[in-house]
Formats: structure tokens, sequence, C-alpha cells
């Protein structure tokens, strides 16, 4: 019985859920991240807005960027005792129209009209993966971060029961989103040890080149890490009842 984590990006799962990965495969649990927005795109060319998170990040081309965080991730996973599956699809800072035109300059709005088919293809991609009796985790989508909202659209398509994970650090932003993206859904709360959090923590940490648009700094993330921590000492999952 695996737990499959569906990470939008190369950071959320670990961000959202490391210290309950942690626990888990600490306990012998099989953990697999999968993060499906980390294809490789081809070609130089970057929109304005994918250069100015490169500029962001310390890092110039797409392929240099999207390798640097495939090992991030890998570290991290590796750290919590995860392991990783990587998919291809573009992150959305990288797609692009039928005419070409790049379909993004924010992250937070609802999907393009062009993205339409994308959660089909995912789920399509997903579902010869799946075995029975893995269980499925998918982020919330709290913030409205357009490709966890197509990630969470694909998951759902799955038709399969599924646990849902909050989106951090969106959450701590848009912590109001909560209650609407929960309604309806029964909470199961999952404590998280102070060994994995620190773990946590230090997973987190591996993400070296997203560190400072997270949330602002390395510090300002560990600390607010550790407050959602503390407010119940673990994580709370969510399931539509």
């Amino acid at each position: 019985m695996r737990w499959i984590y569906l990470s939008p990006h190369l950071d959320d799962a670990v961000l959202s859920a490391g210290g309950l990965i942690y626990e888990q495969t600490q306990s012998g649990l099989p953990v697999e991240i999968w993060t499906i927005m980390s294809g490789i795109p081809q070609g130089s060319e970057l929109s304005t807005f994918a250069q100015v998170m490169h500029h962001i990040w310390g890092t110039s081309s797409a392929e240099q960027t999207v390798r640097l965080r495939r090992a991030e991730d890998d570290r991290a996973a590796g750290i919590l005792g995860a392991k990783t599956l990587h998919f291809d699809f573009l992150d959305c800072l990288y797609r692009r129209g039928q005419n070409g035109d790049w379909l993004y300059t924010d992250v937070f709005v609802p999907p393009d009209e062009e993205d339409a088919d994308i959660p089909r293809q995912v789920a399509a991609a997903l579902l010869p993966r799946l075995a029975p009796d893995d269980i499925l985790v998918c982020q919330l989508g709290l913030g409205s971060h357009v490709d966890h909202l197509l990630v969470r659209q694909a998951a759902e398509m799955l038709g399969r029961p599924l646990l849902y994970y909050i989106d951090i650090p969106y959450f701590f932003r848009h912590p109001g989103s909560l209650g609407q993206n929960t309604a309806g859904m029964k909470e199961f709360f999952q404590p998280v040890t102070e060994a994995g959090l620190k773990s946590w923590q230090e997973a987190v940490d591996a993400y070296a080149s997203q560190l400072t648009s997270l949330l602002d700094s390395p510090e300002n993330l560990h600390e607010s890490i550790q407050k959602y921590w503390e407010t119940q000492k673990g994580i709370s999952l969510y399931t539509p009842e």
C-alpha cells in the first residue's frame, strides 16, 4: 500500500506535508511524490515572466532551472525517505498557446481555455501507474495557483478515493480559503513528532533555489512552518464525506 502525494511543482508536497511524509516512511510505509509540472521545456526562448522568476532563483535557461529543481526535489525526498517521480508536463511559466503566445503572466489566475485538456492528459498519465490499493493525496488548491487547480481537477477525474492536503505556503497567505475549500469534507488529524518537524524543515531547505521566493526568506518559512506545526503538533488531511 503506497501513499502517493500528487505535487503540482517540484517542492509542493514537501513544503505542505513533509513532516507527515517523514512519519509515514519511518513507520515503514512506502511513500512516493509524483510531481506533475516538472517537464523540461524545449528551446531557449523565455517569457518576461519566466525571466523574472529565473532572476529571483539565480538560474538562466529553462532546462537548467528544471534540472536543478528536479535534483533539489530528489534531495528533499531523500531526507524524508520518500521516492520521486517527475512527469513531463510544463510549469505554467513555460506554457504557450497554439499561436505561440505565452499563456500566463501570473500564476494566481484561472486556467487559460487553452489548458482545458490538461487535466484529462494528466489523469491519463497517472492512471496506468496506479495500483488498486494506492492511497492518493492531492492538494486542495488554496490560493488558486493555476497549476494546483489543474492537478486537483486531474486527480478528481481518476474516479478514485482521494485525500486532500493543505497547500503551503499559500495557506499562510490565504488562511480563509481553507474553510471554503473543505466545506462538506471530513478532517483527519495526522500527528507529526518534533523529529518529523526537524526533518520537514531540513527537507524544505533542500529547495535552495526557491527559498527566497516562497515566503520572503528561509527564516520566515522556517518560522511559519514551526508555528503551523505548533497549533496541533501535526497536520490535517481531508476527504469528502
